[in-house]
């Protein structure tokens, strides 16, 4: 069992999260007290997980490994200072220092981790595991051609986003019996939700996945229209191409309808898990807005939201975050643009 965490721990964790994330360190100090601290541990074990599967450096053999590896130290089987030891030296440059700092201070977020109550450890250890095989089984087969179809699509996003909305609602619910009570139709909604902020940042990262091997659409999507994803170029104007996007697009909106309609289901008094999931709908609904109206963009840079923008969607969902029916209003205004959600954004079922 590892030392319980100092107070350097703690205070490490804190400034971490400033490096590794712009948006989560802006959402996660709106969450009540007593779940700030373990979902802002909870997004540091996935970063650390993404990092592995992220870094170019790494052969397959060494993802798998090393991931693996990672999910026996978070569970207490395996020494985190072992696990830094081994991947420190390996990282690139592909990884941004922030990243470098994380992996090398393992150990401290570790710490912080053991210290969680049973039910907490237990859902951060689920989401590692389920998330660390995902990621290796993916990265094995990556490459310019895409994903086979649009299941394999949802079956990624699954693994590295869809987990995510399970283990946070398995944290809200230990931390209250009112959220608790709705458990199986959040449980369910958490999978969508998780769906729609992966299909956003996919979609806002085609061309920088693609300069690294990666693309994550799903060919069949694009081969209705009569477009082959390898045949894809920065700046695509070509109109089968675009119809692919836009139906992919429309996808994304569905789930982000079903992220509203989990956030609804969050106790009106309890106004920061709210903002918590009201900023990261609004932020995403923001991102496919701006890639509609450039489909032909080449770079993510090209479809960043501004920083008015993140205001201004911090100031209306804050200001009507126990309003239902104006939030319900405000989505509705927001994605009018958006091409119309398709049917395959039905509430996905959980772990494949």
């Amino acid at each position: 069992m590892t030392d319980q965490p100092s107070i350097e721990d703690e205070q490490y964790q804190d400034h971490v999260l400033q490096g590794v994330s712009r948006t989560f360190a802006l959402t996660i100090p709106q969450l009540p007290e007593a779940l700030r601290r373990v979902i802002g541990n909870a997004y540091l074990l996935c970063r650390i997980t993404d990092t592995i599967e992220d870094d170019s450096a790494l052969s397959s053999a060494q993802t798998r490994q090393l991931s693996d590896m990672f999910a026996d130290v978070v569970c207490g089987n395996a020494s985190a200072e072992e696990f830094a030891q081994k991947l420190y030296p390996l990282l690139s440059n592909h990884t941004i220092p922030a990243e470098h700092d994380l992996i090398r201070n393992t150990p401290a977020v570790i710490r912080v981790t053991h210290s969680f109550n049973a039910a907490q450890r237990k859902a951060l250890e689920r989401c590692v595991r389920i998330m660390a095989k995902g990621m290796a089984d993916y990265q094995e087969t990556e490459s310019l051609d895409g994903l086979k179809d649009l299941p394999a699509m949802n079956q990624y996003c699954y693994y590295v986003a869809g987990v995510v909305g399970e283990m946070l609602t398995e944290l809200f619910c230990d931390y209250s019996g009112e959220i608790n009570a709705h458990k199986p139709a959040l449980m369910k909604l958490s999978v969508s939700f998780g769906q729609g902020l992966q299909m956003t940042n996919i979609l806002k990262d085609i061309w920088d996945d693609r300069k690294r091997g990666a693309c994550w659409l799903p060919q069949d999507i694009f081969l209705k229209y009569g477009f082959h994803l390898p045949d894809m170029q920065p700046g695509m104007k070509d109109t089968r191409f675009q119809a692919g996007l836009a139906e992919l697009l429309g996808i994304a909106k569905g789930h982000l309808q079903n992220a509203l309609i989990y956030t609804s289901l969050i106790p009106l008094h309890e106004k920061g898990i709210r903002r918590f999931c009201l900023w990261a709908i609004g932020m995403a609904i923001l991102t496919l807005n701006k890639i509609n109206k450039h489909r032909d963009f080449s770079e993510g840079a090209q479809v960043k939201i501004s920083r008015n923008n993140v205001k201004t969607t911090i100031a209306l969902t804050s200001l009507f975050a126990s309003n239902d029916w104006i939030l319900e209003l405000l989505f509705r205004l927001t994605s009018r643009n958006l091409p119309a959600a398709e049917h395959h954004s039905e509430v996905l079922s959980g772990t494949p």
